[in-house]
Parts: C-alpha cells; sequence; structure tokens
C-alpha cells in the first residue's frame, strides 16, 4: 500500500507553469478574505507528513480532541489527484486518489478509536460540492476534520473561490466548526494549507538561498515559490512548512520569512506534529507531540542583505521542540516538557564535519535532519561555541554558523543528549 501522506520530495504541480499573473494581478493583501472571522476556539493538529500508521499518540489526540468514543470525522483529500486521473484507481493496493485515500484515512481514524469516519467527497472531480448543502449538512454532523496530504494547490483551487479567495461552503462551515470547538488536522500538504499569508507552494534550500523567492507555483519544483494570499489561515502567528528535517527545508524557511516580512516559522517534521490551543486569540498555545519534534525559526532580530558575494542573513535564532514541550505565541517563551532537565554539555568531541547542511537532493550520500544534527551536536559539547556546516552545492557555496549565544539552553531527559534546543543562533554567508 502506498504511503498516503507523502507525495515525493520533488512533486510537479501537473499542468501548473507558474501562476504569476493570477497571484500578482490582485493585491498580495496579508488579510485573507474569509467567510468568518472568528477566532478559534477549538484547536489544530498540524503534523509535518509521513504520518506513520501505527503513531496512536498522534491519531489519539486527534481523536479525543474529536470527542473520543463519540469522535465523527470529517477526511478531507482534495490534495490528491482525482480518481479520474488515477491509472490504478481500480487497484486497492496501488492507487493513491482523493477517494481512495480518504478511505485509507477513514478506516484509521475507526481503528484509532473514532465512532465514525467518512470521506469528504470534495476533490478536483468533484469542485462544485464545496458549495453543495448537502455536503454542509455532513460538514455540520463532524466533530473533527482532517486534512491529507498531496498538493496543497489543489486544495486552494477547490475550497477557495479562484482569484477571490474566498471560502467555499464547506471551508466556512468547517471554519465555524472550528470556531466552536471543534479539532482541524492535517498532514504534509493538509498542514502546510492551515498557513496564513505567504504560504509556501514549494522549493528547495539552496536554491532558495541562492535564489529568492517569488510569487507562484512553478513547475522547476527547486524554485521557492509562495501564494502571497495563503492558504486557510487557520493558524496566523508564524509560515508554516513540512518534512523540514526529512528535506533540509530550513533554508527556504528562513529565506521566505526574510523576504516577506515574517519573524517566525513554524519548521515541522514528519511523524510529528503541532498542537495549536486556541489559535488566533490572545491565548493561543502550542504543544509538540513525537520525538521528531517541531522547529522554530526565529527572525526577529535577523538582518537580511545581498552583496556580491549573494544573499546573507545573520542574527537569526533556531529553538527545537520535542515531545510534550510547550510554546507560547505571544512571549515566544518555552516550558519544557515534565522530565526533561538542563543539559549540561559533558563531551569534548568536536562538532563533526558538515558539508550538505540542507540535505541536499543531488547528494546521494546525503543524511536527514542534517541541519539538526549540528544543531544538537553543538549543544553537548563544552568545547565548542560555534560550529559551521555548508551547502553540497557551490557558487556559491553557503556557509551556516550555530553559536551558543547568551541565552541559549538545551534541555535532556536522559543526561545526555540534547534533545530540546532555545535560541541557537544562526547566520548564512555566501562564500
Amino acid at each position: 500500500m502506498r504511503d498516503r501522506s507523502l507525495p515525493g520530495r520533488r512533486p510537479v504541480l501537473a499542468g501548473v507553469t507558474a501562476l504569476l499573473l493570477t497571484l500578482t494581478a490582485a493585491p498580495a493583501a496579508r488579510a485573507t478574505v474569509h467567510t468568518s472571522s472568528r477566532p478559534a476556539e477549538g484547536s489544530l493538529v498540524l503534523i509535518g507528513g509521513a504520518l506513520a500508521e501505527n503513531n496512536a499518540q498522534v491519531y489519539g489526540e486527534i481523536v479525543e480532541r474529536a470527542g473520543g468514543s463519540r469522535a465523527r470525522i470529517g477526511v478531507l483529500t482534495a490534495a490528491s489527484i482525482p480518481e479520474s486521473q488515477d491509472p490504478d484507481a481500480d487497484d486497492p493496493e496501488r492507487c493513491s486518489n482523493s477517494a481512495c485515500n480518504g478511505a485509507y484515512y477513514a478506516g484509521l481514524f475507526e481503528k484509532h478509536g473514532a465512532a465514525d469516519a467518512e470521506w469528504i467527497p470534495v476533490d478536483l472531480d468533484h469542485v462544485a460540492d464545496a458549495d453543495s448543502d448537502a455536503v454542509v449538512d455532513r460538514i455540520n454532523s463532524m466533530t473533527g476534520f482532517f486534512f491529507g496530504g498531496g498538493d496543497q494547490y489543489r486544495y486552494v483551487t477547490t475550497l477557495l473561490h479562484g482569484d477571490r479567495h474566498t471560502d467555499s461552503k464547506v471551508l466556512a462551515a468547517i471554519r465555524v466548526k472550528l470556531a466552536n470547538g471543534a479539532v482541524v488536522a492535517g498532514t504534509s500538504a493538509g498542514a502546510q494549507i492551515a498557513a496564513g499569508p505567504d504560504m509556501i507552494t514549494g522549493g528547495e534550500s539552496y536554491q532558495a538561498l541562492r535564489d529568492g523567492s517569488a510569487p507562484g507555483y512553478f513547475d522547476d519544483a527547486t524554485r521557492l515559490g509562495y501564494h502571497p494570499r495563503g492558504g486557510f489561515g487557520f493558524l496566523r502567528s508564524g509560515l508554516v512548512d513540512t518534512h523540514t528535517g526529512a528535506y533540509g527545508r530550513e533554508g527556504r524557511g528562513l529565506r521566505l520569512a526574510a523576504d516577506t516580512g515574517h519573524d517566525r516559522v513554524y519548521a515541522l517534521q514528519e511523524n510529528s506534529a503541532l498542537v495549536v490551543d486556541r489559535p488566533g486569540t490572545r491565548a493561543e498555545t502550542l504543544t509538540v507531540l513525537g520525538g521528531n519534534g517541531v522547529g522554530i525559526l526565529d527572525l526577529r532580530d535577523a538582518r537580511a542583505r545581498t552583496t556580491r558575494e549573494g544573499w546573507t542573513l545573520t542574527r537569526a535564532r533556531y529553538t527545537h521542540l520535542t515531545d510534550g514541550d510547550r510554546y507560547d505565541t505571544r512571549d515566544w517563551s518555552v516550558r519544557p516538557a515534565s522530565g526533561k532537565r538542563a543539559l549540561i554539555p559533558r563531551t569534548t568531541s568536536p562538532v563533526p564535519a558538515n558539508h550538505d547542511v540542507f540535505h541536499s537532493a543531488d547528494n546521494p550520500a546525503g543524511v536527514p535532519y542534517s541541519f539538526l544534527d549540528t544543531a544538537r551536536a553543538l549543544a553537548m559539547t563544552r568545547n565548542q561555541r560555534i560550529a559551521t556546516a555548508t551547502t553540497y552545492e557551490s557558487a556559491p557555496r553557503f556557509t551556516v554558523t550555530f553559536t551558543k549565544r547568551p541565552g541559549f539552553t538545551a534541555w535532556t531527559s536522559d543526561g545526555t543528549t540534547a534533545r530540546t534546543l532555545l535560541g541557537l543562533g544562526i547566520d548564512i554567508t555566501p562564500r
């Protein structure tokens, strides 16, 4: 059976060259127009992709927040190709279309304790159903919602009204349910679509650092693109990125935030979740589930400039949270999970050399989570305050400098391994 949440590292958006005319014809307004602007009293569970079938912690969290044994989950998989485009639609072991994936996730939610879970039949074959009163009635009977992975552009084209970027009836109903206490979850593209303005549409870190970002969706999957009007706007306190460590996307997150004026990026990791309570309110708080955790890229004090050599970023900071850590978006404060304690570095081993800090797709020997590995190695050594790592690509080759600046702390569960990192300095320079 195919992995339903992981679309592949370099998806090509079929039939889409660059929708620059669509995205730039209207002003790149910060405020997306929605049917309801009420802040949510419900919660989000955003997964960085590759959600394992047996991840009882994350599935269980979604089910519990939807009502436990009374949970009724609506599954939306419009980010997948429709049945009409799937050559394996008739093969249950090979199919990977919206209906097939919807049934797959519905079965998993029932396996993990939901009373009922069903596919919401909105996709590229059924765009009109996004404004169907009958489908809205089904939405109103649900207590939670799950958006599957694939290509977030398909969510934009099925659940939002084109250039107006207004809600379909189905999305408006989900937004009201969220405001009234429902849980909305998503993995990969289903988490990415929760973002507000300047939602990432694609790109690789090296090309992002070298060339910068541009509004649009591009057939060149290495080009950093973004949608100025964003996704559904469920989470607006920072940009959202997915598969971050596995695909080395920290660089593209930093570049897009700097280019578009954002000061925070939620860098979601695979098979782990960012749980957001009361999103959009003054009481918005975040909790991390899963060992891979969630990175937070902090650009409040960062400065970006372009020199003859290339793009430079200074004074950014990197925080990495793991299972049970809590984060307050208002004051940027972290409360490490119970059982974790401040790490006292004991090793005298130097930080290993890293010549592929963003896990380049062009490097057959590349290692996932390379950026995080160097950050943790520096935290665990007592002999180094600074470590450097470089990109695999050159011309220019970028150097990432990690620095234990004042205020940096690390937390551990076993006394030796740095699990949680708070405020590690990050600088990027070309050479």
